[in-house]
C-alpha cells in the first residue's frame, strides 16, 4: 500500500481539515473576533456569555445526535452534514443584523463541532489498525489549533472584519463537506449501536475530569479576546496574536496519542491541567505583559487540545465496542461544562473583574487532576 492510499493518512487528512473548519472557525472564532462583534451589535459581557453558552448547549445536543446517527447511518453521512451545518452557520453569523440572529447562527454553528468528532473516531476505527489508532485520534483532535491559528492570522489580515472572515470560513466549511464525501468511509460506530454503554469507574472518572475542565476552558475560549483588551488594550490585531499563539501551541497535542503510550493517561492529564491554570493566569491576571500573554495564550492552547486527545483516548478505550460513543461521553461533559461556564464567567468578569476572575477560573482548571483514569487498556498492537 503507498503512502497515499495510507487509510490512516486519508482519513486523518480529512479530519484534521474537518475538526479544523467545526472546531476552528465555527465555534471558537467566535470568541477572537467577540470584541468587534460587541462593538457593533451592543452585546455587553453578560449576552456574550449567554451567547456563547449557547454554542457549548448546541454542540451537547448535537454531539449525542451524531453519535446516534454515527452508529446508524455511518461516518460518511455525518461528516458531509457536519461541514454542512458549519457553513450554513457561519454563514448565519457574516450576515447577522441583530443579537438575536447571531446568537441563532452561533448556536448553530456551535453544534457542527458535536456533529464533527463521533463520525471520525467511527472511522478511525473502522478503517485504521489498531496500533496507529490512538495517534491518529489525536492528530485528527490536533485540527482544532490549525483552525484556530489560521483564523488568528484571518483576523490579523482582515483588521477585525468579521463578517468578511465568517463569510470566508463559509467557504471552507463547503470545501470540506466535498472533501469528506470523497474520503470517509461509511463505517457505523460499532456493533453494540443504541442506548447507553455501560457506567463503569473509567467512564464515571471520565466524566467528572472532562465537565470541570471544559467549566475552566471557557476562560480564554470565550473571553480571550476580551481579557486581553482589559489587561493590556488589545484591539483585534492584538487578540489575532494572541489566536495565532494559542492555536499554534495547540499543535502539540497532535503528540497526545503518542505521549500517553509513553507516559500514561494520568501523567499527560494532570501535566496539562497545570499548564491550562498557568495559561489563564498569563492572560488574565494583573502582572501580565504582552510577552507573558501570547506565552500564555500557546500554553492554554498546547494543554487544551493535549486535554481533549486525552478524553478522546480515555473515552473510546472505556466503551472499546462502541468508539463514536466513547468519544461522545467525553467530549460531551466538556461542552456541558463549558455551558455551565462561559455565562459565569461572564458575569464574574462583570462584577469582580478580570483578575479575581481569572485566578478562579485557573484554580479551575486543576481541579480534574482529582480523577483518574486508572487502568484503561491500550488497544492491541496488531
Amino acid at each position: 500500500m503507498t503512502l497515499l492510499g495510507s487509510p490512516a493518512l486519508r482519513i486523518g487528512a480529512t479530519g484534521f481539515g474537518l475538526i479544523a473548519v467545526c472546531y476552528g472557525f465555527a465555534r471558537f472564532a467566535f470568541g477572537l473576533f467577540l470584541p468587534q462583534i460587541d462593538a457593533d451589535l451592543g452585546l455587553g459581557a453578560g449576552l456574550s456569555g449567554v451567547i456563547s453558552g449557547g454554542s457549548f448547549f448546541g454542540y451537547c445536543i448535537a454531539i449525542v445526535v451524531s453519535a446516534w446517527a454515527t452508529e446508524r447511518f455511518g461516518a460518511r453521512s455525518v461528516a458531509i452534514a457536519a461541514a454542512v451545518v458549519a457553513a450554513v452557520g457561519m454563514a448565519g453569523i457574516a450576515l447577522s443584523p441583530s443579537s438575536a440572529w447571531l446568537a441563532a447562527a452561533v448556536l448553530l454553528a456551535g453544534s457542527s463541532t458535536g456533529l464533527a468528532s463521533p463520525p471520525m473516531a467511527a472511522a478511525v476505527a473502522a478503517a485504521v489498525r489498531p496500533a496507529r489508532q490512538d495517534a491518529t485520534n489525536t492528530a485528527i483532535n490536533a485540527g482544532t489549533s490549525a483552525g484556530v491559528a489560521l483564523s488568528g492570522a484571518v483576523a490579523l489580515t482582515l483588521a477585525g472584519e468579521w463578517r468578511l472572515a465568517f463569510g470566508a470560513f463559509t467557504a471552507m466549511g463547503m470545501l470540506l463537506a466535498v472533501a469528506a464525501m470523497r474520503t470517509i468511509p461509511a463505517a457505523r460506530g460499532g456493533d453494540g449501536a443504541g442506548g447507553l454503554p455501560p457506567i463503569t469507574g473509567p467512564v464515571v472518572r471520565l466524566v467528572g475530569a472532562s465537565f470541570l475542565m471544559g467549566a475552566a476552558s471557557t476562560a480564554l475560549w470565550s473571553f480571550g479576546g476580551q481579557l486581553a483588551a482589559l489587561r493590556l488594550g488589545w484591539e483585534s490585531a492584538g487578540a489575532g496574536l494572541l489566536w495565532s499563539f494559542l492555536g499554534a501551541g495547540g499543535i502539540a497535542g497532535a503528540l497526545a496519542g503518542t505521549l500517553i503510550a509513553r507516559f500514561g493517561v494520568d501523567r499527560v492529564h494532570w501535566t496539562s491541567l497545570a499548564l491550562m491554570a498557568a495559561g489563564i493566569l498569563a492572560v488574565g491576571s494583573a502582572f501580565t505583559s504582552p510577552v507573558l500573554a501570547l506565552v500564555g495564550g500557546g500554553l492554554f492552547g498546547g494543554a487544551y487540545v493535549m486535554l481533549t486527545g486525552v478524553y478522546l483516548v480515555w473515552g473510546v478505550r472505556a466503551v472499546s465496542d462502541r468508539p463514536a460513543t466513547g468519544l461522545m461521553i467525553g467530549f460531551l461533559t466538556i461542552a456541558i461544562g463549558q455551558t455551565a461556564g462561559a455565562p459565569l464567567f461572564g458575569l464574574l468578569l462583570d462584577g469582580v473583574g478580570p483578575g479575581v476572575v481569572a485566578a478562579t477560573f485557573a484554580g479551575l482548571a486543576l481541579l480534574p487532576g482529582i480523577f483518574s483514569a486508572r487502568r484503561v487498556a491500550a488497544p492491541a498492537s496488531a
